[in-house]
C-alpha cells in the first residue's frame, strides 16, 4: 500500500477536478481526500495499491477535460488506517 499527497498547478479550479478526481479513485478504489486550496491549487491525499496510485497520479497530470495542469508534485505520506472512502472536503 501506499499513500501520497499530491498539489496540482495550473487552472485546476472552477473545472469540475475535484469531481473527476473523486471518481477516478473511487473507479480506482482509492481512499482519501481533494480540496481546493485558497492559491489557486488542487490538493488531494490518496491512499492505496501501488499500481492504483500510478495511475491515479497519472490522471493528476491531465485532470478533468476542462482543466490545464501546469506541474503536479507528490510527495509520499504515511499510510492513515483511519480512512475510509474518498471524498471532497471544503
Amino acid at each position: 500500500m501506499r499513500a501520497i499527497r499530491a498539489i496540482v498547478h495550473g487552472r485546476v479550479q472552477g473545472v469540475f477536478f475535484r469531481a473527476y478526481t473523486r471518481d477516478k479513485a473511487n473507479q480506482l478504489n482509492i481512499i482519501g481526500w481533494v480540496r481546493n486550496n485558497r492559491d489557486g491549487t488542487l490538493e488531494c491525499q490518496a491512499q492505496g495499491p501501488e499500481e492504483a496510485i500510478v495511475e491515479f497520479i497519472e490522471f493528476l497530470h491531465h485532470g478533468s477535460p476542462s482543466s490545464r495542469v501546469d506541474d503536479v508534485v507528490v510527495k509520499d505520506e504515511q499510510y492513515d488506517p483511519n480512512m475510509r472512502n474518498f471524498r471532497i472536503t471544503y
